[in-house]
């Protein structure tokens, strides 16, 4: 498993984004969710994870942009079975903590 270390360095000077993700596979109620909530929270991101009708989860993620690419590199390797993982990229809008769906 990738390591969830914060990114190292100062962050100061870097952009603060929100990261929209889409993972589809076998990803729900296999704990996909709360695993990708803690790796966040390791990550100091705010955002949520949250169950689609369609099967797949969003993952929604704010913070430092080395941060939330961190995050974005480590979904693959969660829970259950990824097949996909679709992204993008957008000004963050100021989430508050990290909740799932």
């Amino acid at each position: 498993m990738a390591s969830t270390r914060p990114v190292s360095g100062t962050l100061r000077n870097v952009a603060t984004v929100r990261m929209t993700a889409f993972v589809k596979g076998q990803v729900q109620g296999v704990g996909f969710r709360w695993w990708t909530r803690a790796r966040a929270l390791e990550l100091g991101l705010s955002g949520s994870a949250t169950n689609l009708a369609d099967g797949r989860v969003e993952v929604v993620a704010e913070g430092p942009e080395p941060a939330c690419r961190q995050l974005l590199a480590l979904l693959p390797g969660g829970p259950g079975r990824v097949e996909f993982v679709s992204e993008r990229w957008a000004q963050a809008r100021g989430e508050v903590g990290f909740g799932e769906r």
